[in-house]
């Protein structure tokens, strides 16, 4: 009997199918029948089919009522091929009255189309990823409406979400007859090592998809209120990012701000929404569409503005989903599976602390930073991070069994076998290894030539401090005290700052603790404050520059220093210091809280020392100068040497353009320790090439006596100096450190040398 297509689709009735088709038991394929059913029945159409990717990138008819049932799992066709084939390879909807007299068509006779003449088709999309293809058809030449088109739409997501959860769980019964969607086969991929470690683990989704369950909205008016709700919170916040600042803002940066507020403010993009929940979605199931959409489109794009676009569009979908939610900051407090591997875009220092430390082996992200503050903490709690894994979000499932090589910056997914059996291998070599570094951590660091190094801990948190016996550190040569601020949802009162200064000194025992001051600015954003948007933050207002414009704040911390320093050893240090001038200007401020201390009575520490970091090509060459006003210098390696040669250490493209063994960076790095023992100032280096051992034992042999770096380094570079011959290894480098070298790195020399010593690196 043929169907009336003149009537309208019924969206309850149509939602209510879908329903039904959710809730059963079947196979995959059983479900797919039921959902093409039920389409055809409620859309009244002639014609529902599903075609769905297979592993060799084709398309496959995997479901039909109304086309010849003997053609299922038979015609295929590439993406590209055809009009279904077009939909699959534009991730667009195609609407066609007359579909035979398109261009693209394509005939297929053992499908018995022929009396169908319109045409509706759109993309199963799920996390950007194409699965596959949902077709309507009908006898009469016309076109679908908006709304018959919205309902199809509608039904292809929640499809793609119950058919790779079917996938995942039902085993023989999930067979497809070779069609895979969720994914499956082993990928590796390679990003940017920026906390190290071997670790193996299961896949946690940091913002996982929408359930399956929290699909359909009981209750669709209230939906649309809620959605309104969220979009109404998202703009709020969006404003508060740029009000007040628009007059301070650098064109560029004002540009950027004002596109990122103008999709938030979108119409087309809003109307997707409506649209997605009016069919019948929850408002997080609609941000999920709509998200999957923009990014299958994006994705394609090889303008790189247009594929930067879909960042701006992912992070107001995260924004949404979190404004739905109730919250203000990240997810969080989200229960994870034992031995976890956390996926993320990005991820924030406070989000990562809400995780449970004891489930959480290791974490990537798409993006990511080696200086971001989640890089940090990831180094100082010993967590492996693999970042700037780019797509590895659309490869990735919750539960994939996966390895994180964080020495190299490599992520498998789903490993092949040998690849596991590999990788436990280096695991126990590593195991090995720290067994032989617990062993020397009670003997004291001393190289073959007498001279006495001091390893000291890079740290910044309270979970940091067991640390500091844990790895027989001799102290902790850079307390990071901004960590405290940012992973507050508001500024932290003086009394806590002041607890957590004494627990650090009363940890530390007799060892020195070595307080920086706040170090904000640039991407060290406050979550409780306005960014101030600059286009080189780098180089920008930050640290000592913000301190001294405006004093309150470092007042107030480094009142709490004192308080906390009562009777003990005190030793604070200024960072990002670029003149001697501000050096000056910063002892006198916390000259002003000894006295008012003094003024009120208060005890004093027994002992103060006031530094200063030395991260800056200006302050290198004055630093005699500032050896005047300074009690100790610590030399801030990760900065000097980024400034040193104008390479962003958090752009990937130039990253890598430069080695710490560089002979004029090392030429520089001599000239301070010189300069300091002349001066008689203690002088250390703390950074990423303290913990490293290969340009530890070199800076040892520079003549620097104490190395600040990650706990994960203290063993290493204590096994490295005990074999070293810190004079001999001087004279070995020295020739090679003069103004007519001509070598790009001293790596491969010293790398020789320590072969040739038995130096374990």
């Amino acid at each position: 009997m043929a169907i009336d297509t003149n009537l309208k689709t019924d969206p309850p009735k149509l939602m209510q199918a879908i329903r039904e088709a959710m809730s059963g038991t079947e196979s995959v394929q059983e479900r797919l029948d039921d959902f093409v059913v039920a389409i055809q029945s409620s859309m009244r159409v002639n014609v529902a089919s599903i075609y769905l990717l297979r592993p060799g990138a084709e398309l496959e008819l995997s479901a039909t009522e109304g086309l010849n049932k003997s053609a299922v799992h038979k015609t295929r066709m590439k993406p590209g091929e055809g009009l279904v084939g077009h939909v699959a390879l534009t991730a667009r909807p195609l609407n066609l009255a007359d579909a035979p007299s398109h261009p693209l068509f394509s005939y297929r006779p053992e499908t018995g189309e022929d009396p169908f003449k319109s045409f509706l088709a759109v993309p199963i999309l799920r996390g950007g990823r194409t699965l596959g293809v949902l077709v309507a058809q009908s006898e009469d030449a016309r076109t679908f409406t908006e709304v018959e088109a919205e309902d199809l739409l509608t039904v292809a997501m929640i499809l793609a979400e119950i058919i790779i959860d079917d996938e995942r769980v039902g085993g023989k019964k999930g067979a497809l007859k070779g069609i895979s969607l969720a994914p499956i086969k082993p990928e590796t991929l390679t990003g940017k090592a920026f906390a190290g470690g071997l670790v193996r683990g299961t896949a946690h989704l940091h913002l996982p998809p929408v359930s399956p369950a929290n699909l359909l909205a009981e209750n669709t008016p209230v939906e649309q209120g809620r959605l309104e709700e969220g979009i109404k919170i998202l703009r709020a916040s969006v404003d508060a990012m740029v009000s007040g600042e628009a007059a301070s803002l650098s064109r560029a940066s004002k540009e950027i701000y004002e596109t990122y507020r103008m999709f938030a403010y979108d119409r087309k993009w809003v109307g997707r929404l409506r649209e997605a929940v009016s069919s019948g979605l929850t408002s997080e199931a609609a941000v999920e569409r709509v998200r999957n959409e923009h990014r299958a489109r994006l994705m394609k794009a090889h303008d790189p503005y247009l594929r930067a676009r879909l960042h701006d569009l992912e992070d107001l979908a995260n924004r949404l989903i979190r404004a739905l939610g109730g919250e203000q900051v990240g997810p969080g407090n989200r229960k994870l599976a034992h031995d976890a591997i956390l996926f993320a875009r990005e991820l924030g220092p406070a989000e990562l602390l809400d995780y449970d430390r004891k489930k959480l082996r290791g974490i990537v992200l798409e993006e990511g930073s080696a200086s971001s503050h989640a890089a940090i903490i990831c180094r100082a709690l010993g967590i492996p991070l693999v970042g700037r894994a780019d797509g590895i979000l659309d490869l990735i499932e919750t539960g994939d069994p996966v390895l994180v090589d964080g020495e190299a910056g490599v992520v498998h997914v789903r490993p092949l076998p040998s690849t596991s059996d590999g990788f436990d291998l280096r695991i126990n070599i590593k195991g090995e290894l720290k067994r032989a570094y617990d062993a020397l951590k009670v003997q004291p660091t001393v190289t073959q030539d007498g001279h006495a190094v001091s390893l000291q801990l890079n740290a910044g948190l309270l979970v940091d401090l067991p640390q500091l016996d844990q790895a027989g550190a001799d102290g902790i040569g850079l307390f990071r005290t901004e960590f405290q601020f940012m992973v507050s949802d508001f500024m932290p009162k003086l009394k806590e700052q002041t607890t957590l200064y004494r627990q650090a000194i009363e940890a530390a025992g007799t060892r020195p603790v070595t307080f920086r001051t706040l170090d904000l600015g640039g991407d060290k954003i406050l979550p409780y404050s306005d960014p101030i948007p600059e286009e080189n933050p780098a180089i920008g207002w930050r640290a000592i520059r913000i301190a001294l414009d405006r004093p309150g704040l470092m007042r107030y911390q480094l009142r709490a220093l004192v308080a906390a320093g009562a009777s003990r050893h005190l030793r604070i240090m200024f960072p990002m210091v670029t003149t001697v001038d501000e050096m000056i200007q910063a002892r006198a401020l916390f000259q002003r809280e000894v006295d008012r201390a003094t003024s009120l009575g208060l005890e004093l520490p027994a002992k103060i020392e006031v530094g200063v970091m030395l991260e800056t090509p200006s302050l290198a060459w004055q630093v005699s100068a500032v050896c005047d006003h300074a009690d100790f210098v610590s030399v801030g390696a990760n900065d000097l040497l980024q400034f040193f040669f104008a390479a962003d250490r958090d752009n990937a493209r130039v990253s890598d353009r430069y080695d710490p063994l560089h002979p004029a960076a090392l030429s520089v790095l001599k000239f301070i320790a010189d300069r300091c023992k002349q001066n008689n100032t203690p002088v250390s280096v703390c950074g990423e090439i303290a913990g490293r051992p290969l340009e530890a034992i070199t800076l040892a042999a520079l003549g620097y006596r104490t190395l600040s770096m990650p706990v994960t380094g203290i063993g290493p570079v204590k096994a490295a100096l005990l074999k070293l011959d810190a004079d001999d290894l001087a004279k070995v480098i020295r020739p090679h450190m003069t103004v007519e070298s001509r070598l790009s790195s001293l790596r491969e020399i010293v790398q020789d040398y320590c072969t040739k010593n038995a130096i374990p690196i």
